[in-house]
């Protein structure tokens, strides 16, 4: 119990410290773009035409709406923050969970990826409500909307406009990128330890950490397009401006969103805040005009 009240704790300092790079990201994501291109250099000193990145973007959102407004969608973002530490802590020690996976004649590791994925999935499903409700209130700084203005009003909106299902917007490519990146992670991090770092070694459990830093980033990045589709899926056609055209399309179904993504070339949208360079054809949206 103290192990977990230290966790959720920790997970919501750091919460606090990383919500503006969400915030900006999310925005990001879903096409906002507010500050004109200018003339930049990439990292090989060429110039090119670039979006604005993560502070120029920060001081636009503090002009209008302060510095407290980097923070719009913390409350739901802790509270998901906190309950899902719980409920993964939770899985994780159920003894249901052992039973079921006593019939496996795997690897130990094996057995402690599953687990892993078990108890993350119950923690995302539990706790995808607030990361709705999280991304919709950040979402609103597009039309300058106050539609989603706390926890409990925000989920009586949701229940009221959308019934149960709103709540789960965006969930299925958000579970599917957690289980890939997991496994994906776990699988990388197995061959490498196992083929490629010799026991005899010097400095091996530093080397192995790394390692796993290294192939859960990998596992990331191959894995942002489900969190992509997933955000979008999440503030798709909800009544906001930054749900509908010109910033997103109004998708049916998640895969609709995916194919659509695919078609424009956005798949990667938002995975840098640095260095972002501007297509060459695409439109952004800025001031409600189109620029090419």
């Amino acid at each position: 119990m103290a192990d977990t009240c230290g966790q959720v704790l920790l997970g919501s300092g750091l919460t606090v410290l990383s919500h503006p790079l969400m915030y900006i990201k999310v925005l990001i994501q879903v096409g906002h773009e507010p500050l004109a291109p200018s003339l930049g250099r990439n990292l090989f000193g060429r110039q090119v035409s670039q979006l604005p990145g993560l502070f120029a973007y920060a001081k636009h959102i503090i002009k209008i709406d302060g510095k407290a407004g980097l923070f719009k969608g913390l409350g739901p973002r802790l509270c998901a923050g906190s309950i899902g530490t719980i409920v993964h802590n939770m899985a994780l020690i159920i003894l249901f969970l052992d039973r079921i996976l006593n019939y496996q004649k795997t690897y130990l590791r094996t057995k402690a990826t599953t687990k892993e994925m078990i108890a993350r999935s119950c923690a995302t499903i539990v706790t995808h409500p607030f990361h709705v409700i999280t991304l919709r209130c950040m979402v609103q700084f597009i039309g300058r909307e106050t539609k989603y203005s706390g926890v409990f009003d925000s989920i009586v909106t949701v229940y009221r406009e959308e019934g149960v299902l709103g709540f789960f917007a965006g969930l299925i490519p958000r579970l599917l990128g957690d289980v890939l990146s997991l496994w994906i992670c776990n699988l990388l991090a197995h061959l490498i330890n196992t083929y490629a770092i010799d026991d005899s070694m010097s400095h091996t459990g530093e080397i192995k950490n790394c390692s796993q830093a290294v192939t859960g980033f990998f596992a990331s990045m191959l894995t942002y397009p489900f969190v992509l589709v997933s955000n979008l899926m999440a503030v798709n056609n909800c009544g906001l401006a930054g749900g509908l055209p010109p910033y997103a399309s109004v998708c049916p179904t998640w895969v609709d969103c995916w194919r659509h993504l695919s078609r424009e070339g956005n798949m990667s949208r938002g995975n840098s805040l640095f260095f972002r360079k501007l297509p060459a054809g695409k439109m952004y949206a800025v001031d409600q005009k189109r620029f090419f």
